[in-house]
């Protein structure tokens, strides 16, 4: 119930945000959550965990009983570029990428019980 996604082209700290908005919350939570956000990673965010969904099937869970246990956002390698500058010289221009991991969980199901409030009957005087 894990998924990867290596060497995603934008910086962690931008990643992070959008990570941080989705743990904790249930798949369908999620998903639409990140439909709507503004963030360019929240597609490959929304990719991934489709991605692990689809691992978590194989195992034989339901998707209604999953939840984004944790969600981890590392640095990845950096792309050193380099800009021309003034004078002839050279200011390096750093292209971070991020590793992202997915873990899932399964929660219990929840059963629904009736509860019947018993009534006391107080005699009258």
């Amino acid at each position: 119930m894990k998924a990867f996604l290596k060497n995603y082209r934008q910086s962690p700290r931008k990643v992070r945000l959008v990570a941080d908005l989705v743990k904790g919350k249930s798949i369908d939570e999620a998903v639409v959550a990140l439909d709507f956000l503004a963030k360019r990673a929240g597609m490959p965010i929304k990719k991934l965990i489709e991605s692990a969904v689809a691992n978590a099937k194989q195992t034989g869970a339901e998707r209604e009983n999953l939840f984004i246990k944790e969600i981890c956002v590392d640095k990845g390698i950096v792309m050193k570029r380099m800009m021309p500058r003034a004078m002839g010289r050279g200011a390096r221009i750093n292209k971070r990428t991020s590793h992202v991991t997915l873990v899932l969980g399964e929660q219990a199901v929840k059963s629904i019980k009736s509860k019947v409030k018993s009534k006391k009957l107080v005699p009258s005087t």
